[in-house]
């Protein structure tokens, strides 16, 4: 069984966002979990990746980047984007201090929770997951990105 809880938290100089926090009772890691750019936390996908994770004894904090969370089609700027990331895991890491902490997304929230341990801003993550991971932003081949932070 799984115990989820909504949360919030705030974003440095983006307001608050919402989270999902889905923790099964027997926990053993948590994973931040970022969404892609065109659909939030509780996507199918989002919800489904979580409820297998939480199976296999995985905790998951799923929430709305900026954004999404004020009904935007546009993502936000990667400064945002990483802000948020940073935010999530430091709301993680209070929520449930107990369990080692990992983090990552689908899509646009895999490349962003990337740039922001590219950052060095992820104090406390073991490890990075992705779902989806693409390589460059979207109609940009890897060439008219190479040496360029994304």
């Amino acid at each position: 069984m799984s115990i989820s809880e909504n949360i919030r938290f705030a974003v440095r100089d983006a307001g608050e966002v919402s989270g999902i926090l889905l923790r099964p009772q027997s926990a053993e890691s948590l994973l931040v979990l970022a969404h892609g750019a065109g659909a939030g936390m509780t996507h199918p996908f989002m919800e489904s990746v979580a409820s297998e994770l939480s199976a296999a004894r995985v905790a998951t904090l799923r929430f709305q980047f900026p954004y999404m969370e004020q009904q935007r089609k546009i993502p936000d700027r990667p400064p945002v984007l990483t802000a948020t990331i940073l935010s999530a895991v430091r709301a993680a890491s209070e929520a449930v201090p107990d369990l080692p902490l990992f983090a990552g997304g689908k899509s646009l929230g895999g490349r962003m929770t990337s740039l922001a341990a590219a950052q060095n801003t992820l104090d406390g993550v073991r490890g990075l997951v992705f779902f989806g991971f693409p390589l460059h932003p979207p109609n940009k081949t890897g060439n008219e990105t190479r040496g360029a932070l994304v």
